[in-house]
């Protein structure tokens, strides 16, 4: 009827994706017709090492009342092994790094019924479709949502930080929490362990890659150095975080994964790659730092925003009976941003490249977040 072949495995029959477009529109199956549909798709500048596509799908309808469109997103989920990036994994190290991240969790957070189980005020989309493809990937159908742009200024992102903070502490939630965590635990000494022992300790500590004038300009001997001092210290950390209270964690709770609406102040969760057990205040570090890891705003909103964020986020904490101290929160978040950002913050893509004055500005940016981490850190000990 129309050429949906980009979607490749991801696509439907048609008289499938008529029963969707019922469905979503509210028409009556028996008068209507799939008369045409389209794909494009979707412009989104962020690789994931789970997401093996994702497409815009329109779907016209007929009616006896005349034509009706309905849009869909479309997502195919895989495991990172068929990632292009999974080659640059050691061999000796694939088979526990594709434990580490299980693709399996977002179709089963779909298929699940977390959305009758959110906060008041967090809501998401209810899945269309969740199909298997084969052993190793499936694809994810979703209606559109309508999406309210915004800078998010810090009294904003206090609130989502407030919402975070119940999602962790909902005793709704919590039997959901590790719903993907079967074939795989993302704990924090799992990515200790992983990531961080095995990529990116090694080059913290070689001297290399520190030659590079970007870097050496950035960060010099001086921040290098208190990252090797907490780097040691890393095995206690996760010996401290663990024996915290654990709870919900959307996992990756940047700005860009929580889209307002222009009819609802409910916030819409997506992209739940990354839905997990993890202590308390994980996911506040994403809140923060997320839009400044991509460019969005500058590292020196850093202080202000955790300011405001984490006593919003322990608010969340208490609306759903939770009394862990402030200052602990404070602490678990400030070691679980160190551990998962600050650390890390020195390697980005564009260093394998020229020293352009882009390149320089980058990791002027990103000393500053690590200098945010490690400063916090120390403030909190």
């Amino acid at each position: 009827m129309s050429d949906r072949s980009l979607l490749g495995p991801a696509d439907v029959p048609d008289e499938t994706l008529l029963a969707y477009a019922v469905e979503q529109l509210g028409l009556d199956p028996l008068t209507s017709t799939l008369v045409g549909s389209s794909v494009e798709v979707v412009d989104y500048a962020l690789d994931a090492i789970t997401t093996g596509g994702r497409w815009w799908v329109t779907a016209h309808v007929g009616t006896p009342g005349g034509a009706r469109a309905v849009r869909f997103f479309v997502k195919l989920v895989q495991s990172w092994s068929r990632s292009p990036f999974f080659e640059q994994v050691p061999p000796e190290f694939r088979e526990m790094a594709e434990r580490g991240v299980p693709w399996r969790t977002e179709p089963l957070v779909y298929q699940s019924d977390l959305a009758d189980r959110l906060p008041a005020g967090l809501t998401m989309a209810r899945a269309v479709d969740v199909r298997y493809l084969d052993e190793l990937s499936a694809v994810v159908w979703l209606p559109e949502v309508p999406v309210l742009p915004s800078d998010w200024p810090v009294e904003q992102l206090a609130g989502a930080a407030r919402l975070l903070g119940r999602l962790a502490a909902s005793s709704r939630v919590r039997s959901l929490a590790a719903i993907g965590e079967e074939d795989g635990r993302r704990g924090v000494r799992s990515y200790a362990e992983g990531r961080l022992g095995v990529q990116i300790a090694p080059m913290l500590r070689a001297d290399d890659l520190w030659r590079h004038p970007a870097l050496d300009a950035a960060f010099g001997p001086g921040l290098r150095g208190r990252l090797l001092d907490h780097l040691d210290l890393v095995p206690g950390y996760v010996d401290w975080l663990e024996s915290l209270p654990e709870g919900a964690a959307h996992g990756d709770a940047c700005p860009n994964n929580l889209l307002l609406q222009p009819e609802s102040s409910d916030i819409v969760l997506i992209d739940y790659g990354f839905w997990s057990t993890q202590p308390l205040g994980f996911d506040l570090s994403q809140l923060i730092v997320g839009d400044v890891q991509v460019g969005r705003r500058p590292a020196a909103d850093l202080a202000a925003m955790e300011a405001a964020c984490t006593p919003a986020y322990v608010e969340g904490l208490r609306a759903e009976g939770c009394d862990v101290p402030l200052d602990v929160v404070r602490r678990a978040h400030a070691l679980q941003l160190l551990i998962f950002t600050g650390l890390s913050s020195f390697f980005f893509p564009e260093l394998q490249g020229p020293p352009t004055p882009q390149v320089h500005a980058m990791a002027a940016e990103r000393a500053a977040i690590t200098r945010f981490a490690v400063d916090f850190a120390d403030a909190t000990a």
